[in-house]
């Protein structure tokens, strides 16, 4: 069995399964590699703008499992493929994170000041910009640098339609150019 660390490992294999699940027509989220008996656990997070169902799991887990037989001199062990998509407690820490979940409710853990919840409205592509928030019925520009830690919240209700109103007037806008409404 290899002696490769897991952090070797992981940066070796993670290029070719970010092409891999690219070319399937999704994105990359985590690739995690473990220890587990004598096997190793690979886990391939993957995700899309529209989501992803079980089909499309099986079609990445199909292509990944073939990457990884082609290059099994990488692992140099037998392996456990576990392919997944992120849970709805993943924190969200990319702008395509926030793009994704437009309109879901999220706590948000500033870096200075009291949490506070969220419904979540147009965000930035970049890492240098933020997000439009709806907090107690106003409309607040969060930085993504400002934020120490933000999850979605699950609702068992809908959310209330002058919010979802409130959201959809500033659609056409960045969030940088909403902080100065």
């Amino acid at each position: 069995m290899s002696s490769a660390p897991r952090d070797e490992l992981v940066a070796q294999l993670e290029p070719l399964v970010r092409e891999t699940v690219h070319e399937v027509g999704f994105e990359l989220e985590e690739l995690d590699i473990r220890q587990a008996g004598r096997r190793r656990l690979v886990r391939v997070v993957v995700d899309s703008d529209d989501g992803i169902g079980l089909d499309e799991i099986a079609k990445v887990s199909r292509s990944v499992s073939a990457t990884l037989d082609a290059h099994d001199a990488i692992l140099a062990s037998a392996y456990t493929l576990e392919v997944t998509s992120p849970g709805i407690d993943r924190p969200l820490t990319h702008p395509r994170h926030w793009r994704r979940n437009r309109l879901r409710l999220v706590k948000v853990r500033p870096l200075e000041g009291a949490e506070y919840v969220g419904r979540v409205g147009p965000a930035d592509e970049h890492d240098t910009g933020g997000v439009v928030l709806l907090v107690d019925g106003e409309l607040r520009t969060v930085a993504y640098r400002e934020m120490a830690k933000a999850a979605v919240e699950v609702e068992f209700r809908q959310p209330a339609a002058e919010d979802l109103i409130k959201l959809d007037r500033c659609q056409g806008t960045d969030a940088s150019k909403e902080e100065s409404k």
